[in-house]
Parts: C-alpha cells; structure tokens; sequence
C-alpha cells in the first residue's frame, strides 16, 4: 500500500487527527480538490465571522442612543470585504504550510474511490489501507425554474457591495445571520421560510425575539411559503452601450451574444422576481438560497464501493465506519444524527485517529452548544427548555441578568437564559439569548459536561464584572430555591 490513511478533503473533519496518525508513525495522505482548509475556514466560519463583528460592534454602540452615544457607527462594506479577502486568502497558504510541518502528504484535485484500496487523482492512483471520507457538505440550491439566478452563502459572503434590497429563502443558521448584517446596515430583506418557526433547533421564544428587532429593520418575514420560480428583469449594457434584457444575453444565439457583457446584480434594483405557490410574489435585487445545506459527495466514487447517501450524509456506525469495512466518514459528511459544526467535525476526527490506531471504543458525544450568530446572539446547550417544559424530570428556571445587571452588561437590559435542573438539582441545559451568548454557552457547556452543582456553583468567586458573573451569580437564586 502507498499510504495507511487517505482523507478525501482538507477540513478540520480530515487534518485535525490525520496529524496525530502521522504522529504515531502512520503514512497518510490528504487530498483536496479546493482550498486547503475546506468551507469553514475559506468560505465559511471565518468570513462571516470576520464580516459580522463590526455590526455586532455597531448594535452595541446602540444601547447607548441617548445615554453617551454620539454620531453613528458606519460599517464600510468594501474597506471590510477587501481586508476580508486579504485575510481569508491566508489560510489555504497557511494550512498548506502546516500539513508540511505535520509531514502529511497532499494531493490537489478531485479524489474518486476506485474500489475499497484505490484512491484516484487526475492521472495518478493511490493505495491504501483505510480511506476516511471528508468532503462535508454544500448549499442546496432548488430545482426549479431561475435557480440560476440565485446566490449561496459562499457568493454572500465575498460579495463587493451589499445588495439593497435582498431576497432570503431559508431561516436557519445562514438565513438569519445574513439578515442581521443587512438589518444593522440599514438594508431590505424578506426572509421567505417554508415552514412556521426560523432557527427551528432554537428556543423560539428567544428566536420571536431577534424576529422582532428585525421587523423593526426592514426585514420582513413570509412563512409557510414554498418558491416555484424566480425570474429575472435585470437589464445589462454591453460595451456599446446597448441595453439587452438578462434573458437575451443568456440565451441568445451565439453570433450575438457579447462576450463581454456582464450580469451586474447590483446595477439595478429590483431586478429579480421570487414566486411562490401561495401567489406570494417579491421583487429584490439579490436572491439568497439559503436553504441549509446536503451531503457533497457527487462524482466520489461512492458507487464503486456500493455506498448510499441521503442529503444527510453517508451513514456511518458508531466507530465512523461506513458499509465497506475499511471507508469511514468524518465530519458533516457523516450520517451520525449530532449537530453539524465545525466542533463536531474536530471531535469526529480525534476520535478517528484513536479508532484507526486501535485505542477506542465506540464514539460518544459531550453536550453539545449550538449559537445562531444573529444581533443579538441565540445559543442552545444540553436539555432543550421546550423538552424540560414538557417532561416531569425538569424545571425551567429563567434567569434576567441583563435587567438587574445592565450597568455591567454594557446597557444589554435584555440578556437573558433559561436554565434547566434536573430532581437532582444539576445543570443539565441552557437557552441563553444575549449580545455574547457564545460565551455564556460555553460556561454552561463547562459546567454541564463537569456535572459541577449549584452548591459548588455558588461557593466559586468569579471576576466581575462580566457577563458570565452575573449569569452565575443569578444561579444563586435557583441554589437557593431548593
């Protein structure tokens, strides 16, 4: 065999634990057909971190309208994305330098499984003992008429202005996220969602929260609405300055298309129609499918091994072991029924490095926080509240930190969580609802994962002030409840 392990795809689900197998001796191989990195840290995690923080900062400025704030904060999109793309155009070079410090080898195109041992690159063939598929997941995009006229997250995330006037399909984490950014920036949206709930895996109280600041933006919503079709008006100038409709410079013969002619989705607004089956039908000029995302794994070679996938990925058993004994999957790519995270992904590949060195049982899983990146943020831990609301084995106890430590809190008044105990009187989940609930999140995540106890809770001093202070010190009135 040329290697012992070949990890399809660079991403934290492959590199994270290929460096330890590598580590132990092992001769591994990493391919990949983009990126080094894959999406979260090229065109994902990083970007929309990096493009979020300065409203994040701007909705913090404005708990102080009239009590100390002066003037506005502007956010100036082009300067952020142009130092974005500087940034985020590191981490490919960056990771490539890595895999040579953690001497794994790297293979640069598509990889395709021949058969159980085989691993095909371009021209060249690889053998190897274990193959560990890596190759996450990707926007759906619907099948219907004028999807081609629809962006994804990773075209959001590097686009050089902000359209004015956006069509969002889909609630979820990217839904959301984006709408919040064009919220703060003052923009339009309407946020067209299938069901009736958004952030569906969230305590909806605190997700009827963000919606309603958001109402308040210009940022409408639309439920239990289905698309059928989104159709174009966009009017483009060729360099002769002759005016062609969208339609007629796609699909013209090609003697009269002009080569040179260019789709500009922000030269005009309302450039694009999205209908729906209810008769629902919105104008906007830049339509969003963020409508999550499904297994990547087309023209793998899934067949030749007698693999099957479902949009939720490659079933695998509890070792990440797939149907064929020696193929294992990693990450969001694996059928496992845990959340889909970037964490996770770190976690799976951890493990697999033990499980392929012979040192594990079975995987299991701590408590895992999930934290829509909204304005404000919305974070879940352990218990859901809505599952402890409904069983005899829980209480739900609500905790306002922000109202009776908003001096502290930098004017949030809202912060907010709700904690779940069990009869036992442990932690065992948390919804929390505030400008830094990722932090909060992981206090809980700490505390719920240690099984530390309210008693023991309340004997720690903590730093004040801070955020994570006065949610613990709130927990004394639960502590003493009992």
């Amino acid at each position: 065999m040329d290697y012992d392990v070949i990890y399809i795809g660079s991403g934290n689900a492959a590199w994270q634990g290929g460096r330890f197998l590598r580590k132990e001796g092992l001769k591994v191989m990493i391919i990949e057909e983009s990126l080094y990195g894959g999406t979260c840290a090229n065109r994902g995690c990083n970007s929309k971190a990096l493009l979020d923080a300065p409203y994040e900062i701007k909705a913090l400025a404005d708990n102080f309208e009239g009590v100390g704030k002066s003037g506005d904060f502007e956010v100036d999109w082009p300067s952020l994305m142009k130092f974005k793309r500087k940034r985020i155009a590191n981490m490919a070079p960056f990771l490539d330098g890595k895999f040579e410090e953690y001497d794994l080898d790297v293979a640069h195109g598509k990889g395709v499984i021949v058969d159980e041992h085989t691993v095909k690159v371009g021209d060249e063939t690889f053998t190897t003992d274990k193959i560990v598929i890596c190759t996450g997941l990707k926007p759906i995009i619907p099948d219907i008429p004028g999807n081609e006229y629809m962006h994804d997250s990773t075209d959001f995330l590097d686009i050089d202005e902000l359209p004015k006037h956006a069509i969002i399909i889909g609630a979820g984490f990217v839904g959301m996220e984006f709408a919040s950014i064009l919220a703060e920036a003052g923009l339009e949206a309407d946020v067209i969602i299938r069901g009736n709930m958004a952030l569906k895996y969230f305590h909806q109280p605190y997700v009827q929260n963000v919606i309603e600041i958001l109402k308040e933006k210009n940022i409408r919503f639309h439920f239990n609405q289905t698309v059928n079709e989104v159709i174009s008006s966009i009017e483009i100038k060729n360099p002769n300055d002759k005016v062609l409709n969208v339609e007629g410079a796609l699909n013209c013969d090609d003697e009269l298309r002009d080569p040179e002619a260019k789709i500009d989705n922000r030269a005009y607004e309302n450039g694009f129609t999205v209908k729906c089956d209810s008769g629902l039908s919105l104008t906007g000029d830049y339509v969003i499918s963020a409508m999550g995302r499904e297994a990547n794994v087309e023209d793998i070679g899934l067949e030749n091994v007698g693999l099957t996938y479902t949009k939720q990925g490659i079933k695998v058993n509890g070792h990440l072991q797939t149907d064929v004994p020696n193929i294992y999957a990693s990450g969001d790519v694996a059928d496992t029924g845990i959340a889909k995270l970037v964490t996770v992904a770190i976690h799976h590949s951890k493990y697999l490095a033990k499980e392929l060195l012979g040192k594990a049982d079975e995987i299991t899983y701590p408590v895992v926080p999930a934290v829509a990146y909204t304005i404000p943020r919305i974070a879940t831990v352990g218990v859901p509240a809505y599952v402890a609301e409904e069983s005899d084995e829980y209480e739900v106890h609500t905790i306002r930190y922000g109202m009776s430590y908003s001096l502290e809190l930098k004017n949030d008044t809202t912060a907010e969580a709700k904690v779940i105990v069990d009869n036992d009187f442990n932690i065992v989940g948390a919804e929390i609802y505030a400008a830094d609930a990722e932090n909060v999140a992981n206090m809980f995540t700490f505390i719920i994962n240690k099984k530390i106890t309210l008693e023991e809770l309340d004997y720690m001093i903590y730093a004040f002030p801070s955020s994570s202070s006065v949610c613990l010190y709130k927990l004394h009135n639960i502590h003493y409840s009992f």
